[in-house]
C-alpha cells in the first residue's frame, strides 16, 4: 500500500513564536466582540468624550469588517447617522470601508456618491472595494476621474487588473505611473511583475529586474520571489538561479517556486536535487516534485516520493490524487492506480467530481471498463463530467454503441459530451453519425470547440464532401472558435482529401509564421504527397527544418509517400535512415511500407524483400501486397510467388493477391500455372472486389 492518510494537526501557537520572550503566557483572550464594542453606545452611556467617541465608532466599525459582523455594523452606521457624524470623513470613510469589505458594494457606493468633494482617501477605499468585488468597469471609470493619483491608487489599480487577467492592461497602468513620478512600493512591482509573467520576453523581466534594484527592493522576498517565477517562465532558469540563490532569506513560497522552474522544464534530476535541499516542504512542494515525475512519465519515483510524503505526516491533496492516478491511467499501472484508488476513499477525496471522473477514466484506460461502470454506479451521477469519462472509456474500448447509449441517457450535456461522441464516431469510420451528431450539437445551441471541430472535419475529409468542409470552415470563422495548430491541421487535411489541394496550401502559407507544432507541417506534407505533388512536399519538409520544428512519425510518411511518387529512391533512403540516425524516431510498419513500395516501383525487388526479412515486425498485407504488385510490374516470379504465399497465410480469401500472381504467371508465360491459379480462385469462390473512387 502506498500508505496511510495525514494524521490531524493540532495547531499549537506557541510553536510559531518560540522566542519571543515577551509574549504573555497568561490564557489568550478572544478580541473584544463588535456588540461589546456597541454596549456604551446602546446603553447610554454620555460619558464618552467627543474625539474617543469617533474613534470609538470607527474601532468598532473595524471590527464588524474583519468579522463581516454585518448586523452589528448596520446598527453602528444608524446610530452614526443619529449622532450628526456622517459628514466626519473620518467616520464615513471606515462605514464606506464597512460596507465594501462586507461586498456590498451598492451601499458603499451610496455612502461615496454623498461626498461633496473626492477625498483621496475615500476614493482608494471605494477602488479597492470595486477590485475586491471584481467590478474592474466601476474601478477604471473612478480611477480616471480621481483627481489625485498616490502610490496606493496605482497599486490597486494593478494589482486588480492582474488578478483579473487584464495584464496588458496592468503594464500600461504601472508605466504611467512611473511617467507621472509615482514611485511603486514592492506590492506594486510584484503585482506588475506577475502581469509581465503573463505577457512574456526575457528583456522585460530584466528590465523589471533593474527596476527593483534601483528602487532598492530587489531583496525583499515578495519582489525577489516573482523574479524568480518571470525567469522561470521565460525559460531562463540560469538567470531564476542566480537570483534565487541571491535571497538572503527564502521562505517555503520561493523554494517552491524554483523547484516549479525546474519541474515545468523537464529538469526533473535538478529539482529533486533542489527538492532535498529545502529546510521545510509543504504539501505544494512534494506535488511539484512528484508532478515533475509523472510529466517526465517516471511514475516508479513519483510513486516512491509520494510513499515518502506520506511518512512525513503530510497527506496528499486532490490536485496530487488527480495527477498520480491519471499517470497510472497512461502507464497501465493497474496495480498502483487500485492503491492510489483506496486513498482516495481513505482521504475522503472520492467525493470530488473530478476525482471521480479520474478514477473512472483510469479503469477505462486499464480495459477494465467493468470496474469503470462500477465505479459510475457507485458514485454521484450529478456530474456531468462522470458521465463523460465513462462515455470516453466506452469508445477507447471500442464499445461505440454502449457510449451512445450512455450519451442519449445523460440529464445534461456538456461541449465535452458532444465533442467525445462525435470522436468516437469519426475513429470508428462512421464518418455519416459523427456528421449528423454535429447538427444535432448545433441544433441543441450547445457550442462546439476547437476539439468538436477536428472531430468534424476528420469525418468530412472521411467522407471527401467539400461543400460540407466548406460550410464548416465559415461556421468556425462566424461563432469565433479558436484556430489552434490541431484545428488547422485538420481544416488542411480535410480540404487536401477533399481535392482542394490549393485551398489547403493556401491556408496553411496564411498561418505558417504562427505556427507552433508539427501538426499542420504533417498535413500539408502528407497533402501535397497524396496529390503527386512529390517535390513541393519534400520543399515544405525542408522549410519546416529551418524554422526547427522538430519531425515525427507522421512527417516522415508524408515525406517517404512523396519519395514514392517521384521515385526517388536515394532521397527516400536517406530520409528513413535520418528517422533514427537524426531524430531518434523509430520507424513503424508504415514507415517500412513505404520504403519497400518505392524500392518496389524502382525494380529493387531484392532490396525489398531482404528489408522485409530484417524488419523488425512482421509484414502486413499492406507491405505483402505491396511487393507482390512490383513484381507483377518486373515480372520477378520468384519474389513474387513467396510475396503470394506470405498474403495468402494472412488473409486466405485475399483475391486481387491471387489476380495477381495468376498475371505475373500469365506475363512469364507460364500458363498452366496461372490457369492453376484461376482455377483454386473459383473452387474457392473468391471474388476480387471492383475498384472504387471517393471522388465524385
Amino acid at each position: 500500500m502506498i500508505g496511510s492518510p495525514k494524521p490531524k494537526s493540532k495547531f499549537i501557537v506557541g510553536s510559531l513564536i518560540p522566542n519571543l520572550k515577551w509574549v504573555s503566557t497568561a490564557p489568550s483572550q478572544l478580541p473584544p466582540h463588535p456588540i461589546d464594542r456597541l454596549r456604551p453606545f446602546f446603553n447610554g452611556n454620555k460619558d464618552i468624550e467627543h474625539t474617543d467617541y469617533e474613534l470609538a465608532l470607527v474601532s468598532a466599525l473595524k471590527s464588524c469588517s474583519s468579522l463581516s459582523a454585518l448586523s452589528q455594523g448596520q446598527q453602528i452606521h444608524s446610530l452614526i447617522f443619529k449622532s450628526g457624524l456622517l459628514s466626519n470623513i473620518f467616520v464615513k470613510n471606515s462605514l464606506i470601508s464597512f460596507y465594501a469589505k462586507c461586498r456590498l458594494i451598492s451601499s458603499a457606493q451610496s455612502l461615496f456618491d454623498t461626498c461633496s468633494v473626492l477625498d483621496p482617501v475615500s476614493c482608494n477605499i471605494m477602488l479597492a472595494g470595486y477590485v475586491k468585488s471584481g467590478s474592474l468597469d466601476n474601478a477604471r471609470q473612478l480611477f480616471e476621474k480621481m483627481p489625485i493619483k498616490g502610490c496606493v491608487s496605482y497599486t490597486t489599480m494593478v494589482m486588480g487588473l492582474a488578478q483579473n487577467n487584464c495584464w496588458l492592461e496592468a503594464v500600461k497602468v504601472f508605466k504611467d505611473m512611473r511617467f507621472v513620478g509615482v514611485i511603486p512600493n514592492e506590492v506594486t512591482l510584484a503585482s506588475v511583475i506577475s502581469a509581465y509573467s503573463h505577457v512574456g520576453g526575457i528583456l522585460n523581466c530584466r528590465m523589471l529586474h533593474a527596476s527593483a534594484f534601483k528602487l532598492g527592493l530587489e531583496t525583499l522576498n515578495i519582489v525577489a520571489t516573482n523574479l524568480v517565477h518571470m525567469y522561470c517562465v521565460c525559460s531562463s532558469l540560469g538567470n531564476a538561479r542566480v537570483l534565487f540563490d541571491e535571497i538572503p532569506e527564502r521562505n517555503v513560497v520561493t523554494w517552491n517556486v524554483m523547484l516549479n522552474g525546474y519541474s515545468k522544464s523537464g529538469l526533473v534530476d535538478l529539482a529533486r536535487d533542489l527538492f532535498e535541499r529545502m529546510p521545510a516542504k509543504d504539501v505544494v512542494s512534494w506535488g511539484t516534485i512528484i508532478d515533475g515525475y509523472v510529466q517526465a512519465e517516471r511514475l516508479g519515483e513519483a510513486l516512491r516520493m509520494c510513499r515518502s510524503m506520506l511518512r512525513t505526516g503530510l497527506g496528499p491533496n486532490e490536485v496530487m490524487i488527480v495527477d498520480l492516478v491519471s499517470a497510472c491511467g497512461r502507464s497501465m499501472a493497474m496495480t498502483e492506480g487500485q492503491q492510489l484508488h483506496s486513498a482516495t476513499i481513505r482521504t475522503g477525496f472520492d467525493c470530488y467530481d473530478f476525482v471521480q471522473a479520474t478514477i473512472i477514466h483510469f479503469y477505462a484506460a486499464c480495459g477494465k471498463i467493468d470496474l469503470a461502470f462500477l465505479q459510475f454506479e457507485l458514485g454521484s451521477k450529478d456530474h456531468v463530467s462522470s458521465w463523460n469519462a465513462l462515455i470516453s472509456g466506452f469508445i477507447r474500448n471500442g464499445m461505440i454503441e454502449q457510449a451512445r447509449q450512455m450519451f442519449d441517457e445523460m440529464p445534461e450535456k456538456d461541449v465535452f459530451s458532444w465533442s467525445s461522441m462525435i470522436s468516437g464516431y469519426a475513429q470508428t469510420e462512421q464518418p455519416d453519425l459523427a456528421r449528423q451528431l454535429f447538427h444535432e450539437m448545433v441544433g441543441s445551441r450547445v457550442q462546439p470547440n476547437e476539439i468538436t471541430m477536428v472531430s468534424v472535419f476528420s469525418s468530412i475529409a472521411t467522407l471527401g464532401n467539400l461543400k460540407e468542409g466548406k460550410w464548416a470552415h465559415e461556421y468556425i470563422l462566424s461563432n469565433s472558435i479558436p484556430l489552434n495548430d490541431n484545428l488547422n491541421a485538420a481544416l488542411i487535411d480535410m480540404y487536401a482529401k477533399c481535392g482542394s489541394i490549393i485551398t489547403a496550401l493556401q491556408l496553411f502559407y496564411k498561418i505558417q509564421d504562427k505556427i507552433l507544432s508539427v501538426s499542420p507541417w504533417n498535413a500539408i506534407i502528407c497533402g501535397l504527397a497524396m496529390h503527386g505533388h512529390a517535390n513541393s512536399s519534400l520543399e515544405v519538409f525542408s522549410q519546416m527544418q529551418r524554422v526547427r520544428i522538430k519531425p515525427n512519425g507522421i512527417t516522415f510518411i508524408g515525406v517517404l509517400s512523396a519519395c514514392c511518387h517521384a521515385g526517388l529512391v536515394e532521397a527516400g533512403e536517406k530520409y528513413f535512415k535520418s528517422m533514427k540516425n537524426l531524430y531518434n524516431i523509430e520507424p513503424n510498419i508504415k514507415h517500412y511500407g513505404c520504403m519497400i513500395d518505392l524500392l518496389g516501383r524502382a525494380g529493387r525487388l531484392k532490396e525489398a524483400d531482404e528489408m522485409i526479412r530484417k524488419m523488425p515486425m512482421k509484414a502486413d498485407v499492406v507491405i505483402w501486397g505491396a511487393l507482390l504488385a512490383a513484381c507483377r510490374t518486373h515480372g520477378n516470379v520468384e519474389i513474387g510467388e513467396r510475396a503470394a504465399e506470405n498474403l495468402a497465410k494472412l488473409d486466405s480469401c485475399h483475391g486481387a493477391g491471387r489476380v495477381l500472381l495468376s498475371n505475373i504467371y500469365a506475363d512469364a508465360g507460364r500458363w498452366e500455372d496461372a490457369f492453376s491459379v484461376r482455377r483454386a480462385m473459383q473452387s474457392q469462390r473468391m471474388k476480387r472486389s471492383p475498384g472504387c473512387s471517393g471522388v465524385v
